[in-house]
């Protein structure tokens, strides 16, 4: 297979759309009026220039951010395709054959891909399926025997399912791997050619790869799996940032809570994201954004599945003001009417930046984006000004911005998946017996203590237990 991929670098319109309208792509029939109900007519720049190529079967690796609309993109080039050819005949051992298999980085994304495809193909006779952990496991499988053609999910819980047999990748017509950069950052790499490696080979299936950036790993991906691909690099940095007002503030460690809850009184944002790099940090934001009367909610990995996408929809709703994020909970959220979004930890990957400030501006709307360059993050500061191409105006800590007399708020339940015991642990009310484990902590010392001094770990576990700011 040859491995020379044609390379086209596009620059975006000054507006959200192009020129060109689906009513002039060689959609099906059944495809434009879905689109049309939709209330869609002009393309956006990554579906303008990918569809054409797509929809004659031809495969594509394309570099474009969330909120682009290559969902649509790549979800109607593989409706016209399964179309096209029809489904074959089940095979002797009656397993569902899956016809088109759309990976996706995180339960969210997957399951806002489903809601789009629901809509896109409500005039064809495709159906869709959902596979993704942390919930409904029965309910997957039984919707998956009951016979798919389009089976969406993340990588994990799709392998685990062709493990059992549940259904078969022999006649599987396609591929989408969206949000490549993400999955391989993700640790999915083997997972996804565990999948690849199943599937019929290049020349007999159409293949699509979205990823924010197009690095030397996903384009390794792309020549290992793919026939051929058409490479479409869609600079999306200078529309998500050009309407978005960008502020970096210098605050200390302890001044990082008192300026964010200082600039939401201020600044007064109907719909605001904060983003943070370690689930930590958000519970500490959540508490005292909580305890100083500003509506927040907070998603992880903690949080029950049911419970996370209720409070998603409460978000987006309006009955929140702030929603608090790791980029791994809120990769793939699709938000409307964000018109803040606060960088309380600069992120440590400088794409990372473009995809948090893209959650406001969306659409063609304005927005603004405030970030904080502390102590532990400012050191990231340059590498994201050379990614985006300029520099963020910086922003003074006055004084005026810091509120104070701050209390969090008091925590008392948490709706957490429960921790399954493992082999070699106790059953629940089981007593523990036996040596300690770890001393009662980390090697029985303080490990703020680097000395491991003993009467020094007593003075400080006796010392002012106030909460930190960050």
């Amino acid at each position: 297979m040859n491995n020379t991929t044609k390379e086209e670098t596009v620059e975006l319109h000054q507006t959200h759309l192009s020129d060109v309208k689906f009513a002039d792509l060689p959609l099906l029939p059944e495809l434009k009026s879905a689109i049309t109900e939709m209330g869609f007519e002009f393309c956006t720049p990554i579906q303008a220039k990918t569809l054409p190529i797509s929809l004659e079967g031809r495969d594509i690796a394309g570099q474009a951010q969330t909120g682009t609309g290559k969902t649509a993109a790549f979800l109607l080039a593989a409706f016209q395709h399964l179309i096209k050819h029809p489904k074959p005949n089940k095979n002797k051992r009656n397993q569902s054959q899956v016809r088109f298999v759309i990976l996706a980085p995180t339960r969210e994304l997957a399951i806002q891909i489903a809601k789009d495809a629901e809509k896109l193909s409500k005039n064809t006779e495709l159906k869709i399926a959902l596979a993704y952990g942390g919930t409904g496991y029965d309910q997957q499988q039984k919707a998956i025997e009951a016979g798919v053609d389009v089976l969406i999910g993340t990588p994990g819980r799709i392998i685990d399912y062709w493990k059992k047999k549940v259904f078969s990748l022999h006649e599987c017509q396609g591929l989408v791997l969206d949000e490549a950069d993400r999955m391989l950052d993700l640790g999915f790499i083997q997972d996804i050619r565990f999948l690849l490696r199943r599937l019929p080979d290049p020349g007999k299936r159409l293949s699509m790869m979205f990823s924010a950036t197009l690095s030397h790993r996903v384009m390794e991906l792309s020549y290992e799996h793919m026939n051929q691909p058409e490479k479409l690099e869609i600079k999306a940095e200078a529309v998500n940032t050009k309407k978005i007002a960008q502020y970096v503030y210098y605050p200390s460690n302890d001044e990082k809570i008192p300026l964010l809850i200082g600039l939401i009184q201020k600044l007064k944002p109907e719909r605001a994201i904060v983003f943070v790099n370690t689930k930590r940090n958000a519970e500490t934001i959540d508490d005292y954004l909580r305890g100083n009367d500003i509506q927040a909610v907070l998603i992880s990995g903690d949080v029950r599945q049911n419970k996370r996408q209720s409070l998603l929809k409460e978000f987006a709703a309006g009955k929140h003001q702030v929603l608090i994020a790791t980029d791994v909970a809120a990769r793939g959220l699709h938000i409307d009417d964000v018109s803040h979004v606060f960088n309380y930890d600069l992120p440590q990957i400088a794409e990372d930046y473009v995809h948090r400030i893209g959650r406001t501006a969306r659409a063609g709307a304005s927005g603004e984006a405030h970030s904080f360059a502390c102590e532990d993050t400012a050191f990231y500061l340059p590498e994201i000004e050379e990614y985006i191409g300029m520099s963020i105006e910086m922003a003074s800590v006055t004084a005026e911005l810091l509120a104070d007399d701050l209390k969090p708020r008091k925590r008392i339940t948490r709706d957490r998946v429960p921790q399954r015991p493992n082999n070699n642990g106790n059953k629940p009310g089981q007593k523990h017996s036996g040596k300690p484990r770890n001393g009662g902590g980390y090697k029985g010392k303080n490990p703020r203590n680097k000395s491991g001094n003993q009467s020094a770990n007593k003075t400080a576990n006796k010392s002012d237990n106030k909460p930190k700011a960050s």
